[in-house]
């Protein structure tokens, strides 16, 4: 099963496919009571208010699977980092010994919802599925190891660390070899659990203390001198720990961003417990060892934050910097697998924030670095593919890209791209014609790109005025006061202030007395007219 799960689970997939009946009846009432039917109006206008979510999930939980399935894919998709609601759609079908589907589930969630609970009833499962296999006992260790490997950092895992040791104590072996093999095992176990921060750690101390002294007394003065330190130093860092993460509220459900006091102080919270983790409490020499610690917070964090783009960001460029840092030190096999997991972050977060430009451009210049120029364009593509958003700032770094990697060409299909998109707004054109002036030293090709983009956008003063600032810095002058009467004539009265201001200021830099009398003459006429308007509607 943790083959299968890694193996199966797509990285630029968050949760999957839902079922096709699911999506089939994604938007029609679900409930049969009159209040599951307020509660999904109030979701309409409400959709991530969990309180009217948990009223519907009580309905589901007596439902046979195959109704509640319909729901619990609404919930997962609006929650698709929230363990608990992956909790009970997995162990509902596993109620109905719907094992393929469980395994599907996992697939779709185990990896990107590092949740304790959820994990265990992972463990629950395979226990469940594989207990009449005569190779249980080895699947029931690959999924113990494969357990604590992503979630044995959490500060309650002790139940699943002390679960493991006994499950290995437990094993029936023959001969003296496989006796030591088998303690061996469950030292090894008991030797990382001790030295790794968790709630009543000292539990796990006596534990081993008793292993050790049980299966020799002269060596086990020796291996708990070695050991007293490492346990030492966890136990410290577990008062530290609660001090530092008290306040922090686990296992909330991630919504977008509202403003309150609450979730700005629980940001702070996450913060001040990450630049902790990345203060190394404790004084960890291994600094792969430390870069996990770190990451699994900011895992953690994500859970609760996954709306907010910046952590996303702030995750990744921090697992960036350890894959950085590991190939500058030659560990290259290490430092790929840190770039695997930065490609994979960064897919779970477009997946998420679907609609957030920055996620993009970060994604897309962690591609560049690496030299995938194809994934880059991907990337932007699909950025562009998003509708109800303007992507003319899409477009601008699509081109900005396209000229680093492949030249003023591909630049200039981006283009051609973006001048057939009717969303694209003017910073587009200015780009382009700035980029040919800058990069190809051709002003004529940027002129023409202006006036293209002047047909289109005539009665935009933004547009305008970066045109006269380019002509400006051609020193035209002549050909500036054109362009100035151009648009002039073309804005409505109302937009025509601001570039007659513009219009003033150029010829006090350039012009004689006469020319800046006329401008200035023009602008106070328009002002006394917006005088008069205005007065006129106060009255």
């Amino acid at each position: 099963m943790a083959e299968n799960v890694q193996a199966k689970t797509e990285p630029g997939t968050a949760t999957g496919d839902a079922p096709s009946l699911a999506t089939s009846l994604a938007d029609l009432p679900w409930s049969r009571n009159e209040a599951g039917r307020k509660c999904e109006e109030s979701l309409k206008e409400r959709p991530y208010d969990v309180e009217l979510w948990n009223i519907l999930i009580r309905e589901a939980q007596p439902d046979g699977i195959d109704r509640a399935r319909i729901l619990y894919e609404r919930l997962v998709k609006r929650f698709p980092t929230t363990g608990r609601f992956w909790r009970i759609y997995i162990e509902h079908e596993m109620r109905a010994r719907n094992y393929d589907r469980v395994e599907k589930l996992f697939q779709r969630c185990l990896l990107k919802v590092l949740n304790l609970d959820l994990w265990r009833t992972y463990l629950t499962y395979v226990k469940e599925t594989k207990g009449n296999l005569p190779v249980f006992r080895e699947k029931m260790t690959q999924a113990y190891e494969f357990t604590l490997d992503k979630v044995g950092l959490d500060f309650s895992a002790i139940s699943v660390w002390m679960e493991y040791v006994n499950f290995l104590k437990t094993g029936d072996v023959q001969g003296t070899f496989a006796e030591n093999q088998k303690i061996t095992a469950v030292r090894r176990v008991f030797q990382k659990a001790i030295a790794t921060p968790l709630l009543n750690i000292e539990a796990i101390w006596k534990a081993y203390t008793q292993f050790e002294q049980g299966t020799n007394m002269t060596l086990a003065k020796k291996l708990l001198d070695e050991k007293s330190k490492d346990y030492m130093s966890a136990r410290r860092v577990v008062k530290e720990y609660e001090a530092v993460t008290r306040g922090i509220l686990r296992g909330t459900a991630s919504v977008p961003f509202q403003g309150t006091s609450d979730e700005v102080m629980q940001m702070s919270l996450w913060k001040k417990y990450i630049l902790w983790e990345k203060d190394n409490p404790l004084h960890l020499e291994d600094s792969t060892a430390l870069a996990k610690r770190v990451s699994f917070a900011y895992e953690h964090y994500l859970l609760a934050f996954s709306h907010h783009p910046g952590v996303w960001c702030e995750a990744a460029m921090y697992m960036e910097s350890v894959g950085k840092d590991l190939a500058e030190k030659g560990e290259m096999v290490t430092a790929k697998a840190w770039n695997d997991d930065v490609e994979a972050l960064y897919e779970r977060a477009v997946f998420i924030v679907p609609t957030c430009p920055l996620v993009y451009f970060a994604y897309a210049d962690f591609e560049e670095t690496k030299m995938k120029n194809e994934k880059v364009h991907s990337i932007y593509n699909k950025l562009l593919e998003v509708e109800n958003i303007d992507p003319s700032l899409a477009y601008i770094q699509y081109m900005r890209f396209a000229r680093r990697a492949e030249g003023i060409k591909a630049a200039r299909s981006v283009f051609k791209k973006a001048r057939e998109d009717s969303r694209a707004k003017s910073p587009v054109f200015v780009a382009a014609a700035l980029m040919e002036y800058y990069c190809t030293k051709d002003k004529n090709i940027a002129l023409k790109i202006f006036e293209l983009g002047l047909k289109k956008y005539s009665e935009d003063t933004t547009y305008g005025v970066a045109y006269v600032d380019y002509l400006s810095h051609l020193n035209e002058d002549n050909n500036t006061r054109v362009l100035f009467e151009r648009l002039l004539t073309s804005l409505p009265s109302e937009k025509s202030g601001s570039l007659l201001t513009k219009f003033l200021d150029f010829e006090t830099n350039v012009g004689d007395l006469t020319s800046i009398l006329n401008v200035e003459r023009r602008r106070n006429v328009l002002l006394q007219e917006e005088l008069k308007d205005r007065r006129s509607e106060e009255r």
